[in-house]
């Protein structure tokens, strides 16, 4: 590979409606593995059990969490795709381990993917909040957090400091996604996709994402049109929404912060 970039996108509250690790499978689709993590030392399998399929009483088969590293190739660019699950351990070790891929591999700059769930309405477009070691490496139209925002870190906000910390520069583009839409947002998809495109100087494969965001789109506006409720909620977001603005609140953090962690608690009580 000459001059690879690493790309990352992990499931976890930076991964709103699948946005961001949709958009990595995306890239890495066919892309050869060449790094697997044992999740054995990073899951704690009883909040995110392995899923069973039983058929006609035979215990046939067993999918585990994965977190791996594909290779791919977009133009003239090589990408390396970290992808999967977050882990719920290890997350320091976890971020030496991939430093130490990205040596052995000569990545030349890392590309953080994550989402939001937002108070934004999902008629007007995705914006993209961006982060970056180098604030010179950012097109003009890209819009960073001013001032302190203080919140709970992801395992891919560690990953992206420790590289930066040994010299590797990155960058991070997250997506700001309805947060009453828990489906794959392919719009946000769409979007993350677009803007890590235009930062690489290549064309990524985007597949039936535009068509799939338009489907989308006429899906949530039947329902919102069936639900006076919603459409009232709705069209408060559109009042309060401004073009180019992609900065949320800490108050938005803050309670797409307690809808995650009340999803997970949700999910982690479902299992036992």
């Amino acid at each position: 590979m000459r001059a690879p970039v690493l790309i990352i996108a992990l499931d976890g509250w930076v991964d709103a409606a699948a946005a961001a690790t949709t958009a990595a499978n995306q890239i890495a689709e066919d892309g050869e593995q060449i790094a697997r993590f044992n999740m054995d030392l990073l899951i704690d399998y009883r909040a995110r059990r392995p899923v069973l399929d039983i058929v006609d009483g035979d215990l046939k088969s067993l999918a585990w969490s994965e977190l791996t590293a594909r290779v791919a190739k977009a133009g003239d660019r090589d990408l390396v795709v970290l992808t999967g699950v977050e882990p719920d351990f290890r997350w320091r070790e976890l971020s030496d381990a991939v430093h130490e891929l990205c040596v052995r591999l000569g990545i030349v700059e890392s590309v953080t993917l994550g989402s939001l769930g937002l108070a934004v309405p999902h008629t007007r477009p995705t914006q993209i909040t961006a982060t970056a070691s180098r604030p010179e490496v950012l097109g003009p139209d890209d819009q960073r957090t001013e001032g302190l925002l203080r919140v709970p870190a992801a395992a891919v906000s560690v990953i992206e400091m420790n590289l930066r910390d040994h010299g590797i520069p990155t960058v991070g583009f997250f997506a700001q996604t309805p947060h009453y839409v828990t489906a794959t947002y392919a719009p946000a998809v769409l979007a993350l996709l677009e803007r890590l495109g235009r930062h690489l100087g290549v064309m990524l494969p985007v597949g039936s994402l535009a068509d799939d965001a338009v489907s989308q789109r006429e899906q949530l506006d039947r329902i919102v049109e069936q639900r006076p409720e919603i459409k009232e909620y709705v069209e408060r977001l559109e009042a309060a929404y401004q073009p180019g603005w992609s900065i949320p609140s800490a108050d938005e953090l803050g309670a797409e912060i307690e809808r995650f962690l009340r999803r997970q608690g949700d999910e982690g009580r479902g299992s036992y």
